[in-house]
């Protein structure tokens, strides 16, 4: 699997007001793809950080949260499917549970659901509905169109669930909106 974002490449006419963080160290390790998957897109695959320096990934993470945030966190919501990754690594470190946001037909039922717009295409997202609510760090790997981490959010908050933030290691800002929440991050581009 590919952890993956796509972005305009910044040699097309939709070229981004932010600068990429080029001082931090994981730049030098992410893998970027000029014109993938089509002409104009820059593709940002992070796994080479997966592959060789999690543990530091994780201490970055941990490191963008506000000072006393994760005492009001009481599980981490995880996005499929690198945030998967991501949200179980913090768990076993933090001794947090997780609610899984997964595509369909993975969860047994009761279930929600909501559709939701990608870059390419469509998609929906479930969640388990018979939770007690609780108070949900979402945990993604990417904030790209927003769309995922929306749904995520909408879903969490149709369950009763109370959303304090969403973390992720790079948030790509000139392809969203406003969050509904704060976005931690430990990488802009």
């Amino acid at each position: 699997m590919s952890a993956t974002a796509a972005v305009p490449s910044a040699n097309t006419t939709t070229k981004s007001s932010h600068t990429l963080n080029t001082d931090h160290p994981f730049w030098q390790i992410i893998r970027t793809v000029p014109d993938f998957p089509k002409v104009g897109i820059d593709f940002y695959d992070i796994t080479p950080l997966l592959r060789s320096h999690i543990n530091a990934v994780i201490d970055e993470l941990l490191a963008v949260l506000p000072a006393g945030l994760l005492d009001e966190v009481d599980c981490l919501g995880a996005v499929e499917a690198r945030g998967f990754v991501f949200a179980s690594l913090l768990a076993g470190r933090l001794g947090k549970g997780m609610i899984l946001l997964r595509k369909p037909g993975k969860l047994p039922p009761p279930v929600a659901n909501k559709a939701y717009a990608l870059e390419y295409g469509k998609d929906t997202l479930e969640m388990q509905n018979n939770l007690p609510p609780e108070r949900v760090l979402l945990v993604d790997d990417i904030l790209a169109t927003g769309g995922t981490l929306t749904t995520a959010y909408e879903l969490c908050k149709s369950a009763e669930h109370t959303v304090v933030g969403a973390l992720v290691l790079l948030d790509l800002v000139d392809l969203h909106g406003e969050f509904p929440v704060p976005v931690y991050t430990v990488l802009k581009a």
